[in-house]
């Protein structure tokens, strides 16, 4: 597997071997030890799946004071997912990295505990993975909003579809910083 910096420190790129012959295809999607050289945890607490149309952006999420690490990737179809580092203090604070991730070039992102992550279905239909570090926990869910100006995502659409709870997400300047990761 090949492991890329990105904009963001401690944000990885991965891209896993793949071995193709007239059959189709094998890759491991994860192996802990391998994925532990690089610093990503080897034990998860919770596997999510989701389904997007075209069109859907969900984020920008992430949880405080009981965190996740996350390692994210496309089952079906294409995204282009975002990550932003919240943590006050960080030189990296506000800033954005996005990568197109899609069943066909079967990168993965891995999102450490600090940043907030969104993603925009670019395909009819999308399904996303998650392998979290800790499990969901409505009390630590918080949201920034996905047009924060302050932010200048440069996402690929003008009008996304929103849930109401994304629709109404605050920008990060409005977040008591006591509430943002450490």
């Amino acid at each position: 597997m090949r492991v890329e910096e990105t904009a963001l420190p401690g944000v990885l790129k991965i891209t896993p071997d793949v071995f193709e012959d007239a059959r189709g295809c094998f890759f491991e999607a994860f192996r802990a030890e391998r994925y532990e050289q690089h610093g990503i945890p080897g034990r998860f607490a919770q596997d999510s799946v989701s389904e997007s149309r075209r069109g859907v952006l969900r984020g920008l999420h992430f949880q405080w004071p009981s965190a996740q690490g996350k390692l994210v990737y496309v089952l079906q179809g294409e995204v282009f997912d975002v990550a932003v580092d919240v943590r006050p203090g960080s030189p990296t604070y506000r800033r954005w990295d996005g990568h197109r991730l899609s069943a066909g070039n079967r990168a993965q992102l891995w999102i450490p505990e600090g940043f907030a992550h969104g993603f925009l279905a670019l395909s009819d239909r999308a399904l996303f993975a998650y392998k979290c570090t800790a499990p969901y926990d409505p009390a630590s869910e918080q949201a920034v909003r996905w047009d924060d100006e302050d932010l200048a995502i440069d996402w690929p659409v003008r009008d996304p579809v929103l849930s109401p709870k994304d629709a109404a997400a605050p920008r990060l300047r409005e977040i008591d910083p006591k509430r943002l990761p450490r």
